[in-house]
């Protein structure tokens, strides 16, 4: 299996799906159902989420990197990362700057979100049955994959890690995804783009696909 470490944010981009009907072909068991993250595997979030936190902490007087934003933000819930924040900053300022981060971040989504490049033609050429198992909540993922027109493709197929009991990389919502399905762990594969949710499928047992880290 090809991975690639998510702290290279600079890497070339290239859609994580290319690989996976070959991969998916040459396990023992054959594959019946492919999990998408969509973060950074079907839409272009994480390049706007990544810049908006490095403004966010440089107008607040504690800025990161780009690279400390991925290791430390990417793949994980928006609880998660409040957490985090409010542990550096104080839960006061943890509040003004998630609110501020949800209105930019949704400005630049409404202003220029698209599909990972190549991403549709790769979802025409699968014949698997798809679904999406995300950090993020079905709100924000009705908005996102409405935004780029994916929204169809996935209708009713999206799982949200509010339904579970923890989130990545603790392993619950993939094994959540394939008991709805009715799915034995064995024949499913998981597309990841973060070290959470690799961790979060391999931790599960699942075979993952990991795909190029954000920008």
């Amino acid at each position: 299996m090809r991975t690639r470490g998510p702290e290279r944010p600079d890497a070339a981009r290239a859609s994580p799906l290319r690989a996976v009907g070959a991969y998916a072909a040459g396990v023992i068991k054959p594959v019946e159902l492919l999990i998408f993250d969509c973060d950074g595997v079907l839409v272009d979030t994480e390049r706007i989420a990544v810049r908006v936190q490095v403004a966010l902490g440089a107008e607040l007087g504690r800025p990161l990197t780009r690279e400390e934003v991925v290791g430390r933000f990417v793949g994980r819930s928006h609880a998660d990362i409040g957490e985090q924040i409010a542990a550096r900053l104080g839960r006061e300022t943890a509040a003004i700057r998630s609110e501020r981060f949800e209105r930019l971040h949704r400005e630049a989504v409404d202003a220029g979100l698209t599909p990972v490049e190549g991403l549709p033609e790769a979802l025409d050429a699968l014949t698997l049955p798809m679904r999406v198992a995300s950090s993020g909540s079905h709100d924000k993922r009705r908005h996102t994959l409405g935004r780029t027109g994916l929204r169809a493709r996935f209708e009713g197929r999206v799982f949200s890690a509010g339904e579970v009991s923890r989130v990545k990389p603790a392993p619950d919502l993939f094994p959540h995804v394939a008991r709805r399905m009715g799915v034995d762990l064995a024949a499913c594969a998981v597309v990841e783009d973060s070290r959470p949710g690799v961790q979060a499928a391999r931790a599960a047992g699942y075979r993952t696909q990991e795909g190029a880290p954000c920008r």
